[in-house]
C-alpha cells in the first residue's frame, strides 16, 4: 500500500474502534486491523459484555414473569427456550458488529482489514490473512488487542466440561448444574444467569467475600440476595477438577478447613483474564513487557517511539489496570487526541465506574470506605435503602441500598457504592458528581423527580447529614 496512515490500530474492540473513530474525526488517516473471524467489536461485543447482558436481560424477564401473579399477571407454563435465547444473543452481537464495520468505519473513512497484524517496525504493520500478506505504512501504531480468559495452574480447560466465559456463551443446551470458580463480576454474572434459569449453581471464591473489589457492605448485601439462586462458598480453595462421566468433579477446601467434593455438569473457570500479546511482533521492538502485559506511561506510549497501547493489554507506569471496556474506550480517545495535538486530560483511575449486572445489580465509582480510611480521610458515610422508596416497590425489586462515602471537612464525595435495581444506570449520576468534584451537600440539595430510583442517591447524600426521610 503506497499511502501512509497517521495511525494503524491493531484490534477493534471498544478501545480500538472508538480510538480509531476519534482519530478519524480529528482529521487523521486511520487503518484498523482485526484478526477475529467473527468480526469487529473485540471481546466486549463478541464474547463479553454484550452477549452476557443479553442473557442477563432474559433472566430478568423470566424471573419477573415467574412472579407475575404479584403484578396481576397470570402466566402459565413459563419456561426457558435455550436455543431461542442464544439465537437472540447472536443476532444482537452480529448486528452491532456489522454496524461497526459497515457503518461506523465507512462513515469515518477508516480502512478496515481482516487478518493478523504484526509490527514489522515502528512504521510498518504486516497483515496476514486469507487473502495473503499486505503491508501498512504508518506513522503511529496503537495496540488494542485486549485480553482472554485464563485458568488456574492446577485446572486444565477442555472447552467441553471445564470451560471459560468464551465457551459458556456458545452452549447448545441448558446445563442442569454448574460450578463457578471465581466470584468477581464475570463469575457472578454467569451464576446469576444460570441460577435464575433453573440450574443448580455453586460459586467458589477464595477471598472472604464475593465481588471482593467492591465496598465490603455492598458485597455482603449482594451475597444475601444472590444466595437465593445459588450456593456461595467464600474463603474456599479449589484443589483440583476432574472430568468424569457426564460431568466434572471438583475438590474444594472450605474456609473451615473441611474438604468437600462437588459434582456438576459444567465447571466455569472465571478467575481473571490475561493479555492478548501473541503474534504482535513485540520481541523485535523496544516495547517493555510485564507478565505478558505491555508497559506504557500516562500517555499510553510504550518504550518504542510511535507505538502506543491501551485497554486490557497494558499496565500504566507499572500499576494495576482496570480491565473494563469503558476504560479502553477512554484511553483510545486520549491516544487519538494526543496524536492530533489536542489538550490531554490524564485519566483519574479512582473515578472509573464499575458495574456488575447480576440481580440485584452492583455498581460503584470512587474509593471504598475502607480505602478512604486507609488514605487518612476523615470519613462520614450516608446510606439509604431502596426499600424505603416507592419506585423500587412498584418495580418489585426493592432490595439493596446506596452508600455515599464523604470527606467530613471539605464535604468531598470520595465514593458512591450501590446494590439494587438498575444500579448500573444510576451510577452515572455519581460519575458526574465525582468528575465535577461536586460536594455531598450539592447532591443532597439537587431536586430529583418523584417517584424514581434516583431519589435514593439524593437520600443517601442527605443521610450524611441525618436529613434522609424514610418513606
Amino acid at each position: 500500500m503506497s499511502n501512509e496512515f497517521d495511525l494503524t490500530v491493531i484490534g477493534s474492540g471498544p478501545g480500538g474502534y472508538v480510538g480509531a473513530i476519534r482519530a478519524a474525526q480529528l482529521g487523521l488517516k486511520v487503518a484498523v486491523v482485526e484478526r477475529d473471524a467473527k468480526g469487529a467489536g473485540g471481546t466486549c461485543l463478541q464474547r463479553g459484555c454484550i452477549p452476557t447482558k443479553a442473557l442477563l436481560h432474559t433472566a430478568d424477564l423470566y424471573e419477573d414473569l415467574k412472579n407475575g401473579k404479584d403484578f396481576g399477571i397470570l402466566a402459565e407454563n413459563v419456561g426457558i427456550d435455550f436455543t431461542a435465547l442464544m439465537a437472540r444473543k447472536n443476532r444482537i452481537v452480529n448486528r452491532l458488529s456489522k454496524g461497526i464495520e459497515g457503518y461506523l468505519f465507512k462513515k469515518n473513512k477508516i480502512f478496515y482489514v481482516k487478518g493478523q497484524g504484526r509490527i514489522e517496525n515502528p512504521r510498518s504493520v504486516l497483515v496476514t490473512g486469507e487473502g495473503g500478506a499486505s503491508h501498512i505504512s504508518t506513522k503511529n501504531i496503537m495496540l488494542a488487542t485486549g485480553s482472554k480468559p485464563r485458568s488456574l495452574p492446577t485446572i486444565a480447560l477442555d472447552g467441553q466440561r471445564i470451560i471459560t466465559s468464551d465457551d459458556i456463551l456458545e452452549l447448545k443446551e441448558m446445563p442442569k448444574s454448574l460450578i463457578v470458580i471465581g466470584a468477581g463480576a464475570v463469575g457472578i454474572e454467569f451464576a446469576s444467569i444460570f441460577g435464575r434459569f433453573g440450574a443448580a449453581v455453586t460459586v467458589i471464591e477464595m477471598m472472604p467475600r464475593i465481588l471482593p473489589i467492591e465496598d465490603e457492605e455492598i458485597s455482603k448485601e449482594a451475597e444475601k440476595h444472590l444466595s437465593k439462586h445459588m450456593t456461595i462458598l467464600t474463603g474456599a480453595r479449589t484443589e483440583a477438577a476432574t472430568v468424569i462421566q457426564n460431568g466434572v468433579q471438583v475438590e474444594v477446601t472450605l474456609a473451615s478447613g473441611e474438604k468437600k467434593t462437588l459434582i456438576a455438569e459444567l465447571l466455569l473457570v472465571a478467575t481473571g483474564r490475561g493479555p492478548v500479546s501473541d503474534g504482535l511482533g513485540l520481541e523485535a521492538t523496544r516495547v517493555r513487557m510485564e507478565r505478558g502485559f505491555v508497559r506504557v506511561n500516562h500517555r499510553y506510549a510504550t518504550d518504542e517511539p510511535g507505538v502506543f497501547a491501551i485497554g486490557d493489554l497494558i499496565t500504566v507506569d507499572g500499576k494495576p489496570h482496570p480491565q473494563l471496556a469503558h476504560v479502553a474506550s477512554a484511553e483510545g480517545i486520549r491516544v487519538a487526541e494526543i496524536l492530533a495535538g489536542k489538550h490531554f486530560d490524564p485519566i483519574d483511575y479512582d473515578r472509573i465506574p464499575g458495574a456488575t449486572y447480576c440481580q440485584p445489580e452492583v455498581a460503584s465509582v470512587g474509593i471504598t470506605e475502607a480505602e478512604a480510611r486507609k488514605r487518612g480521610h476523615d470519613v462520614v458515610v450516608g446510606k439509604f435503602p431502596f426499600g424505603n422508596l416507592a419506585k423500587p416497590r412498584i418495580l418489585g425489586h426493592d432490595g439493596g441500598f446506596i452508600k455515599v462515602v464523604s470527606e467530613r471537612k471539605y464535604d468531598q464525595v470520595l465514593g458512591v457504592h450501590m446494590v439494587g435495581p438498575h444500579a448500573t444506570d444510576l451510577i452515572s449520576e455519581a460519575c458526574v458528581a465525582l468528575q465535577l468534584e461536586t460536594t455531598t451537600e450539592e447532591i443532597a440539595k439537587t431536586i430529583h423527580p418523584h417517584p424514581t430510583l434516583g431519589e435514593a442517591m439524593m437520600q443517601a447524600a442527605e443521610s450524611v447529614y441525618g436529613m434522609a426521610i424514610d418513606a
